[in-house]
């Protein structure tokens, strides 16, 4: 939650108004393009932290890259908070941002496969899907978080306040997040599957360069399984607040509440479509989302351009309520794929190494066919592009529900 409240933060900022603090010489989409592209480099960084993170992971243990992660990612979102802006930095302004949501990135590659796997390689093994389902419980609460505090921030401030000097104090906020997250983690013993590694001294040597030789086939399955939820998650959460605002008219402030009801609705439901991963399995569970999902893919524009707050509020409510369908049993799927020895390196690198094909270029892709195309349908039909891929994915892997972890 913590690690996702720092990069939610960015993720809203630069919907809402790094096209003007950042990129003003430029008309008003071009500048949100230009903002999507240093979202894109979050995750085109988040690989490079995938390797260095998965190798210590599975070398080093899991709770000593927790730590590392948290304290990297809660030192560069509290700098991008005291970057100048274009106005008195010109281009060294943007060229900062963009190293600091590099580093951001390479911290959440190496933290999600920490989180899951302590999760998962703790306590009771028939419960894997709603014990992983606690960890991805954190990308929605952290983006809850982030939305609302800029949510409060942009209802008290006027416009050119929040622009001034508003927009920073949720980037400074997360310090304190931070110590709170490194007190928690301090506490956190090492898992006992790595632990038993350790003793039998049966951890991998090169456990990256393992998971290419003798994994990939399980590295394209679990990646693919992230696309479609991926691009569903940021077309809802990061590509509708830029669409409901410059092109539907509506305020920041309905679209960032109308995100934070979303946001609550997919928090509360991952848990639940977790548990019901174990019951009925992973496969069935996800490609019921999956299905599910193609139908929002063409009727969520519609919704927004209504213009209407409940219809609003139901339209995102509804695309992460189905995102949850997908992403409860996500975790526990793509960690049972991979051994112990090499599961924190071949976990990283399916979830980072999609996430580019997925999230990343996923808002700089769906403002491009919005400009090119002027309409929506495009947009519908790269969602259920994304889609489609990952329930191939589904049909080709193995169950691993009931199955014992080595």
């Amino acid at each position: 939650m913590l690690e996702y409240y720092d990069f939610a933060i960015y993720n809203t900022l630069a919907a809402l108004a790094f096209n003007k603090l950042f990129f003003p010489s430029f008309e008003p989409l071009t500048g949100t393009i230009l903002a999507f592209s240093t979202f894109a480099v979050g995750y085109f960084s988040r690989p490079i932290g995938g390797v260095i993170f998965g190798h210590l992971g599975d070398r080093y243990g899991r709770r000593f890259v927790l730590v590392t992660t948290l304290m990297v990612m809660g030192a560069t979102t509290a700098l991008i908070g005291a970057l100048p802006t274009y106005a008195a930095a010109g281009v060294l302004s943007p060229t900062l941002l963009v190293a600091l949501r590099f580093v951001q990135g390479a911290a959440l590659g190496g933290e999600w496969a920490g989180a899951v796997l302590l999760s998962v390689e703790h306590g009771d093994q028939r419960r894997r899907g709603r014990n992983a389902s606690w960890a991805q419980m954190g990308p929605s609460l952290g983006t809850l978080m982030a939305t609302g505090s800029i949510a409060i921030v942009t209802s008290l401030l006027p416009e050119e306040s929040f622009l001034a000097w508003g927009w920073r104090l949720p980037f400074f906020a997360s310090v304190v997040l931070v110590g709170f997250g490194l007190w928690i983690r301090v506490g956190v013993e090492e898992t006992p599957l790595f632990r038993q590694l350790e003793r039998d001294k049966s951890q991998a040597r090169a456990p990256v360069g393992e998971v290419f030789r003798a994994h990939w086939p399980k590295l394209l399955i679990g990646g693919g399984a992230r696309i479609g939820p991926d691009v569903l998650y940021s077309l809802a959460a990061t590509f509708s607040l830029s669409y409901l605002t410059m092109t539907v008219g509506v305020s920041r402030t309905l679209a960032l509440i109308s995100l934070s009801i979303g946001g609550a609705c997919n928090a509360l439901t991952i848990p639940l479509f977790g548990s019901l991963s174990d019951r009925f399995g992973r496969r069935a569970v996800y490609g019921t989302g999956v299905l599910c999902a193609l139908v929002v893919a063409f009727i969520f524009f519609p919704l927004l351009d209504t213009g209407s707050p409940v219809a609003i509020a139901c339209a995102i409510a509804a695309a992460l309520v189905v995102h949850a369908m997908m992403y409860g049993p996500q975790a526990a799927f793509i960690a049972e794929q991979f051994p112990t020895r090499v599961r924190y390196a071949g976990s990283s690198l399916a979830y980072t190494l999609a996430g580019i094909v997925g999230g990343g270029i996923a808002p700089l892709v769906l403002a491009t066919l919005q400009r090119t195309f002027g309409g929506t349908h495009a947009l519908s039909a790269y969602l259920a592009a994304a889609l489609i891929v990952t329930g191939i994915v589904l049909m080709i892997a193995r169950e691993r529900a009931g199955a014992a972890l080595d």
